[in-house]
């Protein structure tokens, strides 16, 4: 009877451990960046800075799922007049289409950490798929909120055509995005 209870002991622990953690993002601390040609010969850089969403981690089983909406009139070139331009009918055009989601999976943990997302982003009505390489992940007690508190920085690349996004493409714009999200979550409990 004593190895019985035992044994329930060391199930109930385990599945304590085991349990999955859900985060909540942080949008004063998380902006989908990117990176796209102009002409050939310079480079344009922009955030998206209101983004939301929610990230569901299980340290222990190595999995965990993202997702992040994000709301495509915050970008930000820098220059008001490429705002205005990114945000109207010949791109972004966000009367139509507001916002831009990615949901992915967490995957090849390393020391507990993972090192991967396989997702996809689904943007101008268009869902592909964009895998992210994750560069830098850490989680610790989040100082004021006393709740644990992850961080991550991840990139990947695009090809905006594929998203009916094609302006300047009969100039010779390259197609090719290259996209860099930081993020923090915050634990829910």
């Amino acid at each position: 009877m004593k190895t019985l209870w035992a044994a329930l002991a060391l199930v109930a622990s385990g599945s304590a451990v085991a349990a999955p953690v859900s985060y909540t993002i942080d949008p004063a601390h998380t902006y989908p960046s990117f990176e796209a040609d102009h002409m050939g010969i310079s480079v344009w850089r922009g955030k998206m800075t209101k983004n939301s969403g929610t990230v569901m981690l299980d340290n222990a089983a190595g999995t965990g799922t993202v997702e992040i909406t994000i709301d495509l009139a915050s970008i930000d070139f820098g220059l008001p007049a490429m705002n205005a331009w990114a945000t109207g009918k010949d791109f972004f055009n966000v009367k139509k289409s507001r916002r831009a989601t990615y949901k992915g999976s967490l995957e090849k943990f390393v020391d507990g950490s993972p090192t991967q997302v396989s997702g996809a982003l689904t943007l101008n009505g268009h869902t592909h798929p964009v895998n992210l390489s994750i560069h830098l992940f850490k989680c610790i007690p989040h100082p004021m909120l006393k709740r644990e508190l992850c961080g991550a920085d991840a990139s990947g690349s695009f090809k905006r055509d594929a998203f009916g996004l094609s302006a300047g493409k009969d100039y010779g714009f390259s197609m090719d995005v290259g996209l860099r999200i930081q993020v923090e979550a915050v634990a829910t409990k």
